[in-house]
């Protein structure tokens, strides 16, 4: 007959603090600060003509837009499967409008991006200005603005969005609504904010009131021309090669304050050196082939792939033909709190 023992004085003590909502800290103070960082976030790519295309036009197939609302195929972190999460901050998803079609005007407190992945000619609406969407195009809509999204043209449009949903989730800050007809009143002609904020000049009389740029749409054509500029005219970074960011004209900040975006040009068969940061990032391929080193894994990538990378891994990019990526993160906000960090090995 076995004979249990009593239990313990620390284990009647641990039992009385559960029941008063407590917890011991020395029991999981270097599970809770850690000496480097760790993350259950896991690098992983979602093939576009194989998966993500074959599946989004599929669901085009089963509703509309409008029955959706937004018809997108969230692109979950196998890391963070539940939780409607690319990283422990941000949001990734792709979404399909058919010809014809209107994704219906809302708005909402998360921050979003889009980059145009398949299509030319649609539009998407932002708090009364319209600009069409042309394939790599990077496309905000600031927190709290009304937007929709519309297809006249004869093809499928598909772009990736990038919200920072976890993030306000975290800050039980969420508020939405729905707006009063499909498609909002159009205010301002085409081209309106770029004329006004895109060509190193302001209205006379205009002061930024929010840190989201006044430009909502940096056309792939302009980037691309200053990648290939300085891809003429100068050496590659080792670790970058020719990388860019996007920024705010009235700030010199990110386009969105919460989500840093980036631009990306590799040479053909070049390879960079070893670099790691604290922010995950979401990389989309714009043009090109290549691979990337995440630590042990390799990712290998071409036109319109999507990839995750997580902080604070090791990661080398190479590319077999001219590569462009575009990239997001939360590095924005890391850099607001002094929290970010890089480190780079190497040369």
């Amino acid at each position: 007959m076995s004979v249990q023992s009593a239990p313990s004085s620390s284990t009647r003590f641990y039992d009385r603090l559960d029941r008063q909502h407590l917890a011991p800290l020395w029991e999981s103070l270097h599970q809770l600060v850690t000496r480097e960082p760790t993350t259950p976030v896991e690098a992983f790519k979602w093939d576009y003509d194989s998966v993500l295309r074959p599946l989004v036009m599929e669901a085009g197939d089963l509703l509309t837009a409008q029955q959706a609302e937004r018809r997108v195929l969230i692109l979950e972190n196998p890391g963070l499967r539940g939780l409607a999460s690319i990283t422990r901050t941000l949001y990734a998803g792709v979404q399909l409008i058919l010809p014809g079609e209107v994704a219906p005007s809302h708005r909402h407190t998360q921050s979003a991006l889009r980059l145009v992945m398949e299509g030319s000619g649609a539009y998407t609406a932002v708090d009364g200005e319209r600009t069409q969407m042309q394939r790599g195009d990077f496309i905000t809509t600031p927190s709290w603005t009304w937007h929709d999204h519309g297809n006249d043209t004869p093809g499928p449009m598909v772009w990736l969005d990038v919200l920072d949903i976890p993030m306000i989730r975290a800050l039980d800050a969420s508020f939405a609504e729905p707006g009063r007809a499909q498609s909002q009143a159009i205010t301002r002609p085409l081209g309106d904010s770029h004329a006004r904020y895109a060509n190193n000049l302001f209205p006379v009389d205009w002061s930024p009131r929010s840190r989201n740029s006044p430009i909502f749409n940096y056309p792939y054509t302009r980037s691309r021309e200053s990648l290939d500029f300085l891809a003429r005219n100068g050496a590659p970074d080792p670790h970058h090669a020719y990388k860019l960011r996007y920024v705010n004209p009235a700030t010199g900040g990110a386009p969105l304050p919460t989500i840093g975006t980036y631009i990306q040009f590799i040479p053909q068969a070049f390879a960079t050196l070893p670099y790691r940061a604290t922010d995950a990032t979401i990389h989309t391929c714009i043009e090109g082939e290549g691979e990337t080193q995440v630590g042990d894994i390799t990712i290998c990538w071409k036109a319109r792939d999507v990839f995750v990378t997580p902080g604070w891994s090791w990661i080398r990019h190479r590319a077999s033909s001219e590569a462009v990526l575009f990239s997001a993160s939360d590095r924005p906000v890391q850099e607001m709190l002094g929290l970010w960090r890089e480190e780079r090995a190497g040369g």
